[in-house]
């Protein structure tokens, strides 16, 4: 059957040309059976790919090179360092940032076009997921369907040194939402889910624990209730059957993974210190 929907390259005819170059800025290791799809999403549209992998032996740095010449095989100093390595290597006059598990949908590709063709100011631009989670996308992601700041100025943006959730800082006048989105098809399988999150929240309590703060298992407890509560009543994952009980389970766990690892850091001090006392 022949779709009755014009193909983005039917559709970019007769629309004015971006003004503004753009470079597309990716981190990854292993990453070869997801990259693809990405790539594919931004090739021939984006002025550059700018990729910096982190020692991938999976040949995921062959699939890079189909797409483009910049890529940079580098050590990993955490998520913050490697993406402002990444955003000091790009050209561009514009950078959107997007990770080996996203793909940018059509509908992006327009909205951004336009917004490049004309004067987009000195403004930064959001974008929501789509969170696709096994095999399935879901209306409501609870805090996955929080918008995520990834079209900036390139002059105007830069990643602090923090090893996760590295959030930008910038110095644009504003912030803008965009109505396209980003297809996130983050988890593999149910065993990469919960890893990922006990990771996330281990790496969080280190930076917290670096920053003199100190966790307790009640308070950890008391922070998963209420993630829980939070993501599947007030986001909208009860409307989202098992997927949704499930994720709102997992963030459960992340926010109890966050603070009861900052406990163990804190006891392991502690410990520690009262062991040199009684040298």
């Amino acid at each position: 059957m022949t779709s009755q929907h014009p193909s983005y390259e039917e559709v970019l005819q007769g629309r004015s040309p971006r003004r503004h170059s753009l470079s597309v800025c990716m981190i990854c290791k292993d990453e070869a059976d997801r990259i693809e799809p990405a790539l594919q999403s931004v090739a021939g549209w984006a002025d550059e790919i700018v990729v910096f992998d982190s020692g991938s032996t999976d040949g995921t740095c062959d699939i890079v090179r189909r797409y483009t010449s910049q890529l940079h095989r580098t050590d990993w100093p955490g998520f913050g360092m490697q993406r402002q390595r990444c955003l000091d290597a790009a050209l561009g006059d514009w950078v959107l940032v997007l990770d080996a598990d996203e793909r940018i949908t059509p509908e992006l590709r327009l909205e951004i076009d336009d917004l490049l063709a004309g004067e987009p100011g000195n403004i930064a631009y959001q974008a929501r997921w789509q969170l696709w989670l096994f095999g399935k996308p879901l209306r409501f992601a609870g805090r996955f369907g929080a918008p995520q700041t990834r079209l900036y100025p390139r002059a105007s943006v830069r990643f602090p040194p923090l090893t996760v959730h590295e959030t930008p800082v910038l110095t644009t006048v504003g912030v803008k939402p965009l109505r396209g989105r980003i297809e996130h098809l983050s988890f593999r399988d149910y065993q990469q889910l919960a890893a990922k999150h006990l990771e996330y929240g281990c790496l969080l309590a280190e930076g917290k624990h670096r920053a003199g703060k100190r966790g307790s298992i009640p308070l950890a407890v008391l922070r998963s209730g209420w993630e829980f509560f939070s993501q599947y009543f007030l986001r909208g994952l009860v409307l989202e059957g098992s997927r949704g009980l499930l994720l709102a389970n997992v963030l459960a766990q992340y926010a109890f993974h966050k603070y009861a690892a900052l406990w163990a850091l804190s006891a392991v001090d502690v410990a520690a210190r009262t062991e040199r006392a009684r040298d």
